[in-house]
């Protein structure tokens, strides 16, 4: 989600896309290969990203390196430029070094809220340049100018494209990862990277571990992937002040755990008048976030089914990322939760089945005795202040999930991320 940062103890795990483009059929797909890197975390970190899925390509012309966060909670996509103010070790795009740069004039039509339906703010700064300023829920901001460039993938190259060109630094009381450059926004808005390089839809399948993976902008079609399983995006033509339109929002119908669904009114999964209570499908959020009552239903259900398999750490005052106040001890000597039940999320015409392995995550740092500390890796997005459900990109392990913005609709279907990249050729 654009304007969702989750909070970091101990770890951050970065999935990077090498820019290295294989070409898939006569379709000229790009498939890139997702690998993953551990890098220590500073411990104060508060309300921001634990995982981040990152991208690599070149922008500009000459092409200058940059490292992008993959986020399809975002419209904007936007780079740190070079700003004498900025840190030298915080890496940054130089727009003096790019003969394709070109900034935006206050008198384009793009520099308007009304012509591009764009939901940021913009407006003329002293040089007569189209500015703006995305605030995020951690306090934190990032502000400069919208600017047309080349951003180039591989051998593929899509001049002109829009993006925020950023002086000031978009961090706020926490370190910035030296390795992100900025921000990739992939939704469904006009000005998205993926709609302004015109691919009909894009896929990722994440693997777990510091195993490999992909990330395919474009149309898959291969015997070994199984038939995936579609739900219709949800759309609304009345704009509400919850409802986030470019979103990619789908209809949750119900959560079951091993085979027991939950009892829900239907009511709590339905957004209400205000927009409040719409699902997301999410590349910028780490774990999945639950309205209160939703949370509170699978929370004591999720107890009640393990009671005598787990131990739970019975500390009140403990509470991971500020949201999941559902904690274990686990002696050090486990090392596989298969004998936890499933969660499934229903939704209309397809299912996303969280694996047992997937459903406790481990707390860096945090030790009991001899016991590790692992936390119910489901949150009350309430306590985040967030009027939304979130599916977070760790429950998304495993899954080829496939955006068809063509279709409007998202696939799902199980597989092993490892294996696919290797039968990638990756």
């Amino acid at each position: 989600m654009a304007y969702i940062y989750i909070l970091a103890f101990h770890l951050v795990l970065l999935i990077f896309l090498q820019p290295e483009v294989f070409l898939c059929s006569a379709l000229q797909t790009l498939v890139l290969p997702l690998k993953t890197q551990l890098i220590p975390s500073p411990n104060n970190l508060s309300f921001h990203r634990n995982v981040s899925l990152t991208v690599s390509l070149t922008v500009g012309t000459p092409p200058q390196n940059v490292v992008m966060v993959l986020d399809t909670g975002s419209e904007l996509s936007w780079l740190r430029c070079n700003n004498p103010s900025l840190p030298n070790s915080l890496p940054t795009f130089n727009p003096l070094y790019s003969s394709s740069y070109s900034p935006m004039l206050c008198s384009s039509p793009a520099c308007s809220t009304q012509v591009r339906g764009f939901t940021i703010p913009v407006w003329c700064d002293s040089n007569k340049l189209c500015h703006t300023s995305l605030s995020y829920a951690d306090s934190s901001f990032s502000e400069g100018n919208l600017a047309y460039e080349t951003f180039h993938i591989g051998s593929s190259a899509v001049t002109g494209t829009i993006f925020g060109c950023m002086s000031t630094s978009f961090s706020s009381s926490s370190e910035e990862d030296p390795k992100n450059t900025g921000l990739m926004g992939m939704n469904r808005g006009s000005l998205s990277f993926v709609s302004q390089m015109g691919f009909p839809k894009f896929s990722y399948c994440i693997s777990e571990g510091d195993s490999s993976g992909v990330l395919l902008l474009g149309n898959m079609s291969s015997p070994w992937l199984k038939p995936l399983s579609y739900t219709p995006l949800l759309q609304i033509s009345t704009p509400l002040p919850y409802f986030d339109r470019a979103a990619y929002t789908v209809q949750l119908q119900g959560i079951m755990v091993s085979k027991k669904l939950l009892t829900l009114p239907k009511f709590a999964l339905v957004p209400d008048h205000t927009g409040a209570g719409q699902t997301m499908i999410d590349s910028g959020t780490q774990f999945t976030f639950l309205l209160g009552p939703v949370y509170e239903a699978l929370r004591n259900e999720f107890f009640n089914q393990t009671q005598g398999i787990l131990h739970v750490l019975e500390e009140e005052d403990f509470v991971f990322q500020g949201a999941m106040d559902l904690c274990y001890r686990v002696p050090t000597t486990r090392t596989s939760f298969s004998d936890l039940p499933t969660v499934s999320l229903m939704f209309s015409g397809a299912k996303l089945v969280v694996t047992p392995d997937q459903l406790l995550y481990q707390v860096a740092g945090e030790m009991r005795g001899s016991d590790s500390v692992y936390c119910f890796t489901f949150g009350n997005s309430e306590f985040l202040g967030i009027e939304a459900f979130v599916i977070g990109h760790h429950h998304q392990q495993n899954v080829w999930v496939e955006f068809d913005l063509q279709n409007s609709r998202i696939g799902f279907a199980p597989i092993q991320c490892g294996i696919t990249s290797q039968r990638l050729g990756i």
